[in-house]
C-alpha cells in the first residue's frame, strides 16, 4: 500500500544552478515517472533500477540531499501523524506505509499492539530533523537504515542472525526451565513437608526463654496427663538419635492457674465439637456438651426437616464423601464444598434422624407413605361428586402402630393439625432439652464442689424454669391424653381449652380460668407463678452476695493474694538475689538441682481483684439471658400454634 502525501519538491539557490542542479533535476524526473508507471513499488528500488548500481543510487541521495526516516508506529496514531506531517511540512515529503500483520508485544505491559511501519523521504536536513521529532513525540520508534542497499542487505542479515540466535536461546532456556521445574514438582510435596516442619519447630522456639544462668531454653506449656509419658519418651529418643550428652528435662509444675481445656476428638465428633466452640467453650473439667449434641442437634433438626426421600439423598451425599474421603481431602476444594465436606459426618447424622422422623411423619418428599392400614375410612355419600367434601370417620378399636396417620395428607384440615402438633411437639422437645442442660449445671456444680451455684442457680433456675414451661408442658400432655369428643358427649358443652388464653391470663390475671382444664387449677398456676417470682430476685442476688461475704471474710483474717516471686537453691549460691528463670516468669516445682521455685506470676490474669460489681453484672446478664432463651424457644410456637 502506498500513501502519497505530496511529491518531492526541490529548491535551490539561483547562483548555484549548475550541470550538478540539472542532473538532479533529470533524476527527480525520472522518480516521478516511476510512481507514475507503478504506485507500489519501492522508492529506494526504483531508484536502483533506474540506476547502474548501488554506489550511483547511493550518489544520486547524496547528490539531491535527499534523506529519510524509517520506523513504526502505532496504528490507531497513524492518521494523526500524516495530518501533522502534511501540515507542518506543507506537502514536502514523500510518505510510504504499511500495516504489521501480527501484533507487536509490549515487555512492560505484556499486551498486544497493532502497528504499521513507514517510511518517509523528504530533502533537507532540516526538514527530516523535524520528521524525527514529530515521530517521536507520537510514540514511533525510529530505526537507522542505511542509504547503501548492500549495507542494508549485511543490516538485514545481521538482525536475522540474532533473531535466530534469540529463538534458540529462549528454546534452550525454555527447555531447561521445563526439566528444573519437572525435576521440582517431584520433590515439592517433600519440600513443602519439610519446611512446614522447620517453620513449626521454630516457631514453638520462639516461644522458650532463655536462661543466661544455666545456658538453657525452658518451656513451659499445658499438656494432657495422659500425653505426659508420650513426650518424655519422645523428648528421650530424639536425645537418643542426636547423641546429645545433656539430657532434656521434664517437669510437671505446680500452679494455681486453671488449665485450658482440651477435648479430644476424632473424624466423628469433630464437626460437632466445633458447632459447640462457637458457642462458647467449657471451663476445664466441666462437662462436654459436644457429646451430646451429636444426638440432639440432628434430632431437633430432623423434627424439622422430617422426610424419608429428603433424608436418604443427604444420607447417600454424606456416605459418598465419607467413602471418598482420603481422596477428595487431597484435592483442592473451593469454599462452599470445602464447608459441606468438613460437616460430612453431620450431614450423615442428619439423613439419618431425617429418615427416621419422616417415618414418624410417614412422608415421603411429600408425599404419603402408606406403611400400615390407616385408622380412618372415607365415608363416600350416596350422591357423591366429584369436589364435594369427603368426610373420614375412625375406625373403633384400631390405632395407627408407628407415628402419624398417613391419611392426614391431602386432608382439608392436614395443614392445621400438623403445625399445631408439630410446634406442640417442639416445645415438649425444648423443655426436655433445656431440662437435660440445667442437670448437667448441677453435676458441674458437684464435680467442683461449689454449693453456691447449686442453690443460687440450680436450684432457683430448676423452680422457674418447671413452674412455668414444666407446667404448659404438662398441660400439653394432659389436653392430649382426654377424648375431648366423647366428654363433650356425656357433658355437653365441654370443648377443649385454649392453652394461649390460659398462659396469658396466669400472668395478668392470676387464678382466673375461663375453660378451666382439671379441678383447682387456678389455685395451682397462683402457687406456681409465686414460685418462679420468687425465684428470680434469688437468681439476681444470692450468688453475688455470698461471694461478697466470702471474700470479707477472708480479708477479715488477714488472707491477701499469692506473694512475691522467690527462688530459693540449695546449690546456685552465687546467684544474685531476686534473679529469676524463664524470662522473669518463674514456675512452681523442683528440676532435681535442688532449686525450688515459687511464684503467682505463672497464674496471672487468673487471680484477679475481686470486683463486686463484676459478678453482681455478670449474674445480672445471666439470669437475663436465661430469661430470654427460655421465652425465645417457646412463646414463638405459643403465640402461632397453641
Amino acid at each position: 500500500m502506498v500513501s502519497l502525501i505530496g511529491y518531492v519538491t526541490l529548491c535551490f539557490p539561483k547562483e548555484g544552478i549548475g550541470i550538478d542542479s540539472l542532473q538532479a533535476r533529470g533524476q527527480t524526473e525520472e522518480i516521478r515517472q516511476s510512481l507514475d508507471h507503478d504506485d507500489d513499488a519501492p522508492l529506494l528500488q526504483d531508484v536502483e533500477q533506474h540506476g547502474q548500481g548501488g554506489d550511483q543510487a547511493d550518489r544520486s541521495f547524496s547528490t539531491m540531499n535527499i534523506g529519510f526516516v524509517a520506523g513504526v508506529i502505532p496504528r490507531e496514531r497513524l492518521a494523526a501523524f500524516e495530518r501533522i506531517l502534511w501540515r507542518t511540512l506543507r506537502g514536502n515529503l514523500y510518505m510510504n506505509q504499511s500495516e504489521i500483520p501480527e501484533s507487536i508485544i509490549n515487555p512492560e505491559t505484556n499486551e498486544g499492539i497493532s502497528k504499521n511501519v513507514f517510511v518517509i523521504f523528504a530533502h533537507g536536513k532540516e526538514i527530516i530533523a523535524k520528521i524525527r521529532k514529530i515521530s517521536e513525540s507520537l510514540g514511533a520508534d525510529l530505526y537507522s537504515v542505511d542509504e547503501n542497499s548492500e549495507l542494508r542487505r549485511d543490516q538485514i542479515r545481521e538482525v536475522n542472525t540474532r533473531l535466530s540466535d534469540l529463538n534458540s536461546v529462549l528454546k534452550n532456556t525454555k527447555q531447561t526451565l521445563d526439566a528444573e521445574l519437572t525435576a521440582i514438582g517431584r520433590s515439592l510435596a517433600m519440600w513443602m513437608v519439610i519446611v512446614k516442619k522447620e517453620k513449626a519447630v521454630y516457631e514453638t522456639l520462639n516461644r522458650f526463654s532463655y536462661d543466661a544462668a544455666r545456658k538453657t531454653l525452658i518451656a513451659e506449656a499445658w499438656c494432657p496427663t495422659n500425653s505426659l509419658g508420650l513426650i518424655k519418651s519422645t523428648l528421650q529418643d530424639v536425645n537418643d538419635r542426636q547423641g546429645l550428652s545433656v539430657p532434656t528435662i521434664v517437669n510437671q509444675i505446680k500452679t494455681n492457674k486453671t488449665p485450658p481445656t482440651y477435648f479430644k476428638t476424632n473424624k466423628f465428633t469433630l464437626g460437632f465439637q466445633t458447632i459447640v466452640n462457637a458457642y462458647g467453650t467449657a471451663k476445664y473439667q466441666e462437662i462436654n456438651p459436644g457429646l451430646p449434641t451429636i444426638v440432639t442437634f440432628p434430632f431437633l433438626f430432623a423434627v424439622m426437616f422430617g422426610d424419608v426421600g429428603h433424608g436418604a439423598i443427604l444420607t447417600l451425599a454424606a456416605l459418598a464423601m465419607i467413602y471418598w474421603e482420603r481422596p477428595l481431602q487431597r484435592s483442592k476444594q473451593d469454599e462452599m464444598f470445602e464447608m459441606i465436606f468438613y460437616g460430612r459426618y453431620i450431614m450423615l447424622m442428619f439423613g439419618i434422624f431425617s429418615i427416621y422422623t419422616g417415618l414418624i411423619y410417614c412422608d415421603i418428599f411429600s408425599r404419603e407413605l402408606p406403611l400400615f392400614t390407616s385408622m380412618f375410612e372415607w365415608d363416600f355419600p350416596k350422591d357423591f361428586k366429584a369436589g364435594d367434601v369427603v368426610t373420614a370417620n375412625r375406625t373403633a378399636g384400631y390405632t395407627y402402630p408407628f407415628g402419624m396417620d398417613w391419611r392426614w395428607h391431602g386432608s382439608e384440615n392436614d395443614l392445621l393439625f400438623s403445625n399445631s402438633f408439630k410446634m406442640k411437639l417442639s416445645i415438649l422437645l425444648g423443655w426436655a432439652h433445656m431440662t437435660f442442660s440445667l442437670c448437667w449445671s448441677l453435676v458441674n456444680a458437684r464435680h467442683f464442689k461449689t454449693p453456691i451455684d447449686i442453690w443460687g442457680n440450680f436450684v432457683p433456675g430448676m423452680i422457674f424454669f418447671q413452674s412455668i414451661f414444666g407446667y404448659l408442658v404438662f398441660c400439653i400432655v394432659y389436653k392430649w391424653s382426654i377424648d375431648w369428643i366423647e366428654l363433650g358427649k356425656t357433658a355437653p358443652g365441654t370443648e377443649a381449652p385454649g392453652l394461649l388464653n390460659m398462659l396469658i391470663y396466669m400472668f395478668l390475671s392470676p387464678g382466673t380460668v375461663q375453660a378451666p382444664l382439671y379441678p383447682g387449677q387456678g389455685t395451682v398456676q397462683v402457687i406456681l407463678l409465686l414460685m418462679a417470682l420468687i425465684c428470680v430476685p434469688i437468681l439476681l442476688f444470692l450468688k453475688p452476695f455470698y461471694l461478697r461475704h466470702e471474700h470479707n471474710k477472708a480479708r477479715a483474717l488477714g488472707y491477701r493474694g499469692i506473694g512475691e516471686n522467690t527462688r530459693v537453691s540449695a546449690l546456685d549460691d552465687d546467684d544474685e538475689e531476686g534473679q529469676t528463670l524463664n524470662g522473669g516468669r518463674d514456675s512452681f516445682g523442683d528440676d532435681e538441682d535442688g532449686v525450688a521455685l515459687i511464684t503467682q506470676d505463672i497464674g496471672h490474669g487468673e487471680e484477679e481483684e475481686f470486683e463486686f460489681s463484676e459478678i453482681m453484672i455478670h449474674q445480672v446478664i445471666h439470669t437475663i439471658g436465661k430469661l430470654l432463651q427460655l421465652y425465645q424457644i417457646h412463646f414463638p410456637g405459643l403465640t402461632h400454634f397453641l
